[in-house]
């Protein structure tokens, strides 16, 4: 039994040991690795340097190549639709953008077609509210949003218009025709003088509820004060617990809600309502910065790639062969 103990303990002070020196191989593994790929930057530190002075010199072609973006943003309230249903529906500009189709951009938009050239992108997108407090947090550019996910919503009545274009004076214009494209529809028309015939029709409603609801706080009024005349004995007798105070908080409500859709009608009468507009910008977002993010990085690792297939390209081949 003693010998038994003696045994597992042994095993056990052997197992750790063998853990231990595994540790020690590990980090001397990263250790030399590190200090192998630093010693072979340094040696090939003049291919590299090339390589990101070959990317700079890419990133400013492209810059003077491509010509200057400007970019901005346009909020809007839907009124007569859904945003789902709007987005839909701005986003064929979109496509016809990615199609350089400028006849088309130039009907809908009503733009001259020699300005509307200049228009390198329109996109609509969703509004989120990531906190689930009616509060639109951010536009959701990158797709980020899923139906699946609870702790976010999207906002059902706004949405956000992005435009590129490469003249920054053009923004004006491109907003008059978002505005006259979206108008001119048809059936977004007729949707909104339905909406706006049924917020009329709900506030005359209101106006008599209000006037019925004041005429009887008048008639409480008058048979609660004769109910508290004197008797004939000259007491006043209070036959029941008055309540006449809960018609004002009746009325109240009614004119809360009237001026909620007085507020549609005069406020957002429109097919859409412009909650903030376009901010002109001064300098375009395409500046070598923009491409230098991705070309200078992507040019380093091509120049890597060259510089191991040169230095370990017999070993590779070899083991190709051999398999």
């Amino acid at each position: 039994m003693t010998d038994q103990i003696k045994n597992d303990e042994i095993d056990l002070l052997d197992l750790f040991r063998r853990m231990g020196r595994g540790i020690t191989n590990f980090f001397k593994a990263i250790w030399k690795g590190l200090l192998y790929s630093l010693i072979f930057l340094l040696k090939n530190w003049l291919p590299l340097l090339i390589s990101i002075i070959a990317g700079v010199a890419l990133s400013y072609l492209l810059k003077y190549t491509l010509g200057p973006t400007y970019r901005s943003e346009l909020i809007l309230r839907t009124n007569a639709a859904s945003s789902s249903e709007m987005v839909g529906y701005m986003n064929r500009l979109h496509l016809w953008t990615l199609e350089k189709n400028y006849t088309a951009l130039s009907e809908a938009l009503s733009v001259d077609i020699n300005e509307i050239s200049k228009l390198k992108d329109v996109k609509a997108v969703f509004m989120i509210d990531l906190n689930k407090d009616d509060i639109p947090e951010m536009a959701d550019y990158k797709g980020v949003y899923n139906p699946k996910d609870t702790t976010v919503a999207l906002i059902t009545d706004q949405i956000a218009v992005r435009v590129e274009t490469a003249d920054n004076k053009l923004f004006p214009l491109i907003k008059e025709g978002l505005l006259r494209y979206v108008n001119s529809d048809s059936l977004l028309q007729r949707r909104n003088r339905v909406r706006l015939q049924h917020y009329r029709e709900i506030s005359g409603r209101i106006d008599y509820d209000i006037s019925q609801l004041d005429s009887l706080q008048k008639v409480k009024y008058f048979e609660e004060t004769r109910n508290r005349m004197p008797a004939a004995g000259g007491q006043i007798v209070f036959l029941q617990e008055q309540k006449t105070q809960l018609l004002y908080e009746d009325i109240f409500n009614l004119y809360t809600r009237k001026q909620s859709y007085e507020s549609q009608q005069v406020l957002y009468n429109d097919i859409v309502t412009v909650l903030k507009d376009f901010a002109i910008p001064d300098k375009p977002v395409t500046r070598m910065l923009y491409y230098g993010i991705y070309v200078i990085p992507a040019s380093v690792i091509i120049a890597l790639i060259i510089l191991l297939i040169r230095r370990f390209g017999r070993s590779l081949k070899d083991i190709y062969q051999s398999i």
